[in-house]
């Protein structure tokens, strides 16, 4: 995975969220941002997704320029995979239809290949009895690996992860993190966003430390954990780690 990224601004009305962010990063399987709330890093994410159109800057992902129009983010956004922090499933779909619906509609696939798909992805995810359910009947970390089933089901250049955990308990947590780390190790190109830090820094390849609307701090997940160079960092990995 290759991301540059340069001069990126982004504005909520009186507020710069993103202040000119500057990215440059190649051969990276696994990227995870971390940094305070508010500092910028799940609307740096979104606007990765075509989520969010930014006030100025340009993006390249794999050698490819990010057009901002309304048309081409429509294409792009079927090539990528996002899992958000709420679950995002369709309640009136079972687990196996919420994972082969998009495969059909969108991206018109036929249904014997979509349902193979599905199938092989819940058994992958340790969810093969529960296809039949909705997700009304499914525990929290059950639905955020539907969730992400159906994000791998798109066979996409990459996935987008924003806090897929926040809205769980710990012993709900490590199922969906555990799935996770599996994808890494399948070398699938991940971009996360989380606070989980002891994870951060195991799933990562390389680390993007955003407050203030900037990259104050990237590298390696070992030498930015065990030596942060900015005060900012240093503060940070002060208080999230102290407990």
């Amino acid at each position: 995975m290759e991301i540059n990224i340069s001069n990126l601004k982004k504005i909520y009305g009186d507020q710069v969220v993103l202040n000119n962010l500057e990215l440059d990063i190649k051969g990276v399987h696994s990227l995870v941002i971390i940094g305070p709330s508010g500092g910028g890093k799940s609307t740096l994410l979104r606007i990765l997704a075509g989520l969010e159109i930014p006030e100025e800057g340009n993006i390249t992902i794999n050698n490819r320029p990010l057009s901002f129009k309304e048309a081409d983010l429509c294409n792009y956004r079927k090539t990528i995979g996002m899992v958000f922090q709420a679950f995002n499933l369709f309640p009136h779909l079972s687990a196996m239809n919420n994972i082969t619906l998009p495969l059909e509609k969108v991206h018109k696939i036929k249904k014997d290949e979509a349902n193979l798909r599905a199938r092989t992805l819940l058994d992958r995810f340790q969810l093969g009895e529960h296809g039949h359910k909705y997700p009304s009947q499914l525990s929290g970390g059950q639905q955020q690996r539907v969730a992400i089933a159906r994000a791998v089901a798109l066979d996409s250049q990459f996935l987008l992860l924003d806090e897929p955990t926040s809205a769980l308990d710990p012993a709900l947590t490590s199922e969906v993190l555990d799935s996770i780390l599996e994808l890494k190790k399948e070398k699938k190109d991940l971009i996360l966003v989380t606070h989980e830090m002891g994870f951060a820094r195991n799933v990562a390849d390389y680390i993007l430390f955003i407050d203030q609307g900037k990259v104050l701090e990237a590298g390696e997940a070992g030498p930015l954990f065990s030596n942060p160079q900015t005060p900012e960092l240093k503060e940070f990995l002060g208080k999230t780690l102290k407990y």
